[in-house]
């Protein structure tokens, strides 16, 4: 288990398993890999720290959710025929939902300590923390990753956010699958968080968080062509779009180009799912501009996430936690 490639998962694993290690301290700490099946960080990380750990007592009981690997043996985040597996928690009835739900009244039953959701992003991004509530202990588990923390309340169905509701919990993003510093970045922090008696519930300060809040997400419109660079697609967004990620972008921004005869532009929604299009994107001669400054997070170019997820996060900075 500890050396099995995540696209190898399925032969040992029917479906979505959850693995309770025991350890010195009973609360166990929950973890989480492949919640979506080509973020495979999560799986080597917990891999990585397990093998670190051979021969010895864990300092406190270890809960380990595999998660999608189904879709893990195809390298996709979902398959065509499956739900997103991070949006199934505490809500609907689907069997998957019904097995997200089993698995949080067991983690409830057993006094979960903390909960790490690891994802990847499939565009550039830094390391980030994300979070659901705008809370102490929240920020203080989140600051143990890294400094730059997202808060958001939708989408709703989340493996963080349903865990929110019994213990501190943190979604950490690390950077594309697979690489070095990812794999090596979230096992130290299962290694960190492994070792605390306890989550601080005292005030981070402010030069220690740098808080962001998601205030739309932006879709590509259904029926429309779309791609990078080029001209052939009613949108065609710039080639270089991910790298725009995380920077404060001012007013005017180019995301790219529509075609001639075409008025299409991205979709943007904000957390009550009301439209918001015009309010952060304007058509100006054949370009797609921003109408006031933005952060995104989360852009990608890879088509098939576009479509099953987003094209990208819109966020403001928030003063202090």
């Amino acid at each position: 288990m500890l050396d099995i490639a995540p696209d190898q998962l399925d032969k040992i694993l029917s479906g979505p398993t959850l693995i309770h290690l025991p350890g010195r301290k009973a609360s166990p700490l929950f973890v989480s890999a492949l919640v979506h099946g080509n973020e495979v960080t999560g799986l080597m990380a917990i891999q990585s720290y397990l093998k670190k750990c051979a021969g010895k007592t864990l300092p406190r009981a270890l809960s380990v959710f595999i998660g999608n690997v189904k879709a893990a043996k195809h390298g996709k985040r979902m398959l065509a025929d499956q739900p997103d597996f991070n949006r199934i928690w505490g809500v609907g009835d689907t069997p998957e939902s019904l097995m997200a739900r089993e698995a949080l009244e067991q983690m409830k039953r057993r006094d979960v300590f903390a909960c790490i959701d690891i994802h990847n992003n499939t565009g550039l991004n830094p390391h980030y923390a994300s979070v659901t509530k705008k809370n102490d202990r929240f920020f203080q588990l989140a600051t143990i990753f890294s400094r730059m923390v997202v808060y958001y309340i939708k989408p709703e169905g989340t493996l963080a956010g349903a865990f929110s509701r019994l213990c501190p919990s943190v979604t950490v993003e690390c950077g594309l699958p697979g690489t070095d510093y990812g794999v090596t970045h979230a096992s130290e922090f299962i290694k960190g968080v492994m070792r605390l008696d306890h989550i601080s519930s005292q005030q981070v300060h402010d030069h220690d968080l740098e808080l962001y809040r998601t205030v739309a997400i932006v879709k590509t419109p259904s029926g429309v062509s779309y791609g990078f660079g080029g001209e052939e697609n009613v949108i065609n967004y710039r080639d270089d779009l991910d790298r725009l990620n995380f920077r404060e972008l001012p007013p005017g921004t180019s995301f790219g180009k529509v075609k001639a005869g075409f008025d299409s532009l991205p979709e943007a929604w904000d957390e009550n799912w009301t439209e918001v299009t015009h309010k952060y994107f304007a058509l100006v001669k054949g370009e797609i501009a921003l109408t006031q400054p933005v952060m995104p997070s989360m852009l990608t170019k890879k088509i098939d996430i576009i479509r099953q997820d987003c094209l990208c996060y819109f966020m403001e900075r928030v003063n202090g936690g």
